[in-house]
């Protein structure tokens, strides 16, 4: 599999090129406790149109679960720019799902001019910085053991059913592959790194900062992070655009890639 080595870290990623001649390079950022792996569909489209890099961050997929990486999603926007380096990349579109479209904000509040667009797919916004009373907590001995403990009790399947709209499209590859992370006791160590380092998502005054073109991607039926988030973000992002997809939940890489594609080339092509 190819690795790049970033401040020390192993960090998976894949390339893929273009197929036709394309000024546009798209890096792809996936939510908590997923992967490249949920851009599966919508990476053989993208690539019909554009070059394509996407990454497993620090922590998730089959790159490394480190205490030496600071887990604050400012932390991981600079981190995508140290990949944009790496990768001679000048300027690229973002697109981010769920948390990562909060850490493609980042990104692109950090340097506006290496973003050229951003496209966010039901992303986080406005959760505040986790209780200071359970960082506290997370101190204790085996802290990472209770975290473990606690993501064994919830059924896989059971959480994907809650992350979809249509639950037909969940099979037996999907369930191995989002529970493959939960396996490793590394995994629990940076998830409690994540949750004392966080930081909060970018505030309403922090996202008027952000000025280059945005796209928000939404499923109707979201139950993760609701629409409202979304129409939030169109309020306070100054150049932003919201489209709602029908029929969709949290997972709009996995349950519309072919909608969120047009929605996308459309985008680029403006």
């Amino acid at each position: 599999m190819p690795y790049m080595n970033i401040d020390k870290i192993n960090i998976y990623y894949e390339t893929h090129a273009c197929r036709k001649p394309s000024s546009d390079t798209v890096v792809l950022i996936h939510g908590y406790l997923s992967s490249v792996f949920s851009f599966r569909r919508i990476i053989p489209l993208l690539r019909e149109t554009c070059s394509v890099v996407a990454i497993d961050l620090p922590g998730f997929g089959d790159s490394d679960k480190t205490k030496a990486f600071t887990y604050s999603l400012a932390n991981y926007g600079n981190f995508i720019h140290k990949v944009l380096n790496r990768l001679n990349i000048e300027k690229a579109v973002l697109v981010g799902h769920s948390m990562g479209g909060q850490i493609a904000l980042h990104a692109a509040r950090q340097a506006p001019s290496r973003v050229h667009k951003l496209i966010l797919l039901a992303s986080s916004g406005y959760l505040k910085p986790f209780d200071k009373k359970m960082i506290l907590l997370s101190y204790l001995p085996f802290f990472s053991v209770f975290v473990k403990r606690m993501f064994a009790k919830k059924n896989a399947e059971e959480v994907l059913h809650e992350v979809v709209n249509d639950p037909s499209i969940i099979d037996r590859l999907m369930i191995d592959r989002y529970v493959k992370p939960l396996q490793s006791r590394s995994f629990y160590k940076a998830m409690v790194g994540l949750l004392r380092q966080h930081g909060g998502d970018l505030t309403s005054q922090q996202l008027r900062d952000i000025q280059v073109p945005v796209q928000l991607l939404w499923g109707k039926q979201d139950r993760i992070v609701p629409l409202s988030i979304g129409e939030q973000l169109q309020n306070d992002l100054p150049n932003a655009k919201l489209h709602v997809i029908n029929d969709s939940g949290h997972l709009l890489p996995e349950e519309k890639p072919e909608e969120v594609f047009r929605h996308l080339s459309a985008f680029l092509n403006q």
